[in-house]
């Protein structure tokens, strides 16, 4: 029969654990890639109505003006940014490039601030 210890913690607290830049990369890969599949039915429904006529076009135009939909262009935009920049970091991992910490810390760096980069360039240009 297994007896437990008493004084070891029955359940992992979450809240206290600290994470690693690289690992914060990974799980917003996995979150960016989930927000990515979320937007899929409305990016094509948007195509769809926007390529069915001239008045369906416009119609589209005006919904992407409004300031909540801006957002969540936004965020799509920064989604598929950092989906790309780690996925990229990911695939050069499993090749074996820079997988040292130093390296690996880099290149979470690098991706992180490369999908920040385009959401501000993105986010600049549609206040402009």
């Amino acid at each position: 029969m297994y007896k437990a210890r008493p004084n070891r913690p029955v359940t992992l607290p979450l809240m206290g654990l600290r994470m690693p830049l690289p690992a914060w990369v990974s799980f917003l890969h996995r979150v960016s890639g989930v927000l990515l599949f979320l937007c899929l039915p409305a990016a094509l429904y948007a195509l769809e109505r926007a390529l069915s006529g001239a008045e369906a076009f416009d119609a589209v135009q005006r919904q992407l003006a409004q300031p909540a939909v801006r957002l969540l262009l936004l965020v799509a935009v920064w989604a598929l940014a950092h989906h790309l920049f780690a996925g990229i970091r990911h695939l050069l991992m499993d090749l074996h490039f820079g997988t040292e910490l130093a390296a690996a810390r880099r290149s979470a760096r690098a991706a992180a601030v490369a999908g920040g980069l385009v959401a501000l360039a993105t986010a600049w240009r549609l206040v402009a």
